[in-house]
C-alpha cells in the first residue's frame, strides 16, 4: 500500500460515505459470521471495521501489517520488521508503556491490544505466517484493494483454510456509479474512494476464486445511494436502497463474496472384493468314442 492509502483511509472511514460504508458491511458481516463454526478465524486488514464481533470462535484474530495498522488505535511497532510476526493479547494493562519492546506488547502494550477476546498478529499479508489448513473462517474487508499482488493474496488465502473453509472477501463494485466517479477520480487526481490499485469488478473476483476451488455461496450488493460526500444529501436518496435491491441489484457501491474451499479427491469406500472371472461356455463333442469296442 501507498502512503496516501494509509492517510486517505481512516479519514474517509470518519467521513459521511465513509461511515454509510462501514455500517452497511458490519451489518452484513454480524449476519453472516453468527453461524460460522470452527476454532480459528482470522480478519485481513481494516481495523475500522470488526469484522468478528459476532462470531463465537474460541481463537480470534486481527492481521494487520505496517500500512492496514497505522491508524487509531493501532501503532505499529518499530521493534516490528516488515514481514516479522508478533502475538499481541487484547489483556492490556492502562500502566503499560513502551512500544519499542516486544515483552510490553505481548502483555498488550496501550496502542497495541486487539478488540476483546482476540489477539493481533504484525506480518506481510502477502506471506500469511499460518500453517497450510489451519484456518476456519478468513475475512478480507477491501484487504484486496490494498494490495500489491491480489492473486498472490487469493492463493495465501486458499493455503491456510481448512477444506471446508470459509473466505468472506469486502469490496467497491467497480460496475456502479460508486465505481464510474472513482475511475473520473483517479483520472483527476481525486479519487472518491481510498484504493491502491483499480477496483475489482464482481465477475473477475468470482473467476478468481473459482480457478483456486472455492465455491460461491452466496454474493450480496449493497449501498445503492449515489457517491455524496454530506450526510444530507446522502439522507435524502434513502429511498434508492430498497428500490436498488430489488431493480438494480448487480450495481451496488459494495459487495460480499462469501466462499467455500472445497478439496475434491478419492474417497475411501472399504476393501474391495475380488471376484472371480466367469469362463465362457463352451462347445462339448456330439459323441464320445468307446474305445473298448473299436476293433481295427
Amino acid at each position: 500500500m501507498t502512503d496516501r492509502a494509509i492517510i486517505d483511509w481512516p479519514a474517509w472511514t470518519d467521513s459521511p460515505p465513509g461511515r454509510y460504508v462501514l455500517d452497511w458491511e458490519q451489518t452484513q458481516l454480524d449476519r453472516v459470521v453468527s453461524d460460522v463454526f470452527g476454532y480459528h478465524a482470522l480478519q485481513l486488514g481494516l481495523p475500522q471495521l470488526d469484522a468478528l464481533r459476532e462470531n463465537r470462535m474460541p481463537c480470534r484474530g486481527l492481521v494487520l501489517d505496517a500500512a492496514s495498522g497505522a491508524s487509531a488505535p493501532y501503532t505499529y511497532p518499530r521493534w516490528a520488521r516488515r514481514g516479522s510476526v508478533s502475538g499481541i493479547s487484547s489483556a492490556g494493562k492502562a500502566g503499560d508503556a513502551g512500544d519499542d519492546n516486544p515483552a510490553n506488547a505481548a502483555r498488550g502494550a496501550p496502542g497495541l491490544h486487539a478488540p476483546a477476546g482476540r489477539s493481533a498478529v504484525w506480518c506481510d499479508l502477502l506471506d500469511l505466517p499460518f500453517e497450510a489448513q489451519s484456518v476456519d473462517l478468513l475475512v478480507m474487508p477491501h484487504t484486496l484493494e490494498f494490495t500489491s499482488d491480489p492473486h498472490r493474496l487469493l492463493r495465501e488465502a486458499e493455503r491456510v483454510l481448512v477444506p471446508e473453509g470459509q473466505l468472506i472477501i469486502l469490496g467497491f463494485n467497480s460496475l456502479s456509479l460508486w465505481g464510474v466517479r472513482q475511475s473520473i477520480g483517479k483520472m483527476t487526481g481525486r479519487p472518491f474512494v481510498p484504493s491502491a490499485v483499480d477496483l475489482i469488478a464482481f465477475t473477475r473476483l468470482k473467476d478468481w476464486i473459482k480457478l483456486l476451488g472455492f465455491d460461491l455461496e452466496r454474493g450480496r450488493f449493497g449501498c445503492y445511494r449515489p457517491p455524496l460526500a454530506s450526510d444530507q444529501w446522502l439522507a435524502r436518496y434513502g429511498f434508492m436502497e430498497a428500490a436498488g435491491d430489488r431493480w438494480w441489484p448487480i450495481f451496488g457501491a459494495t459487495y460480499m463474496i462469501k466462499a467455500i474451499k472445497r478439496v475434491r479427491g478419492m474417497r475411501l469406500v472399504g476393501p474391495l472384493k475380488v471376484k472371480k472371472p466367469v469362463l465362457a461356455a463352451g462347445l462339448a463333442p456330439a459323441a464320445t468314442p468307446n474305445t473298448r469296442n473299436h476293433t481295427e
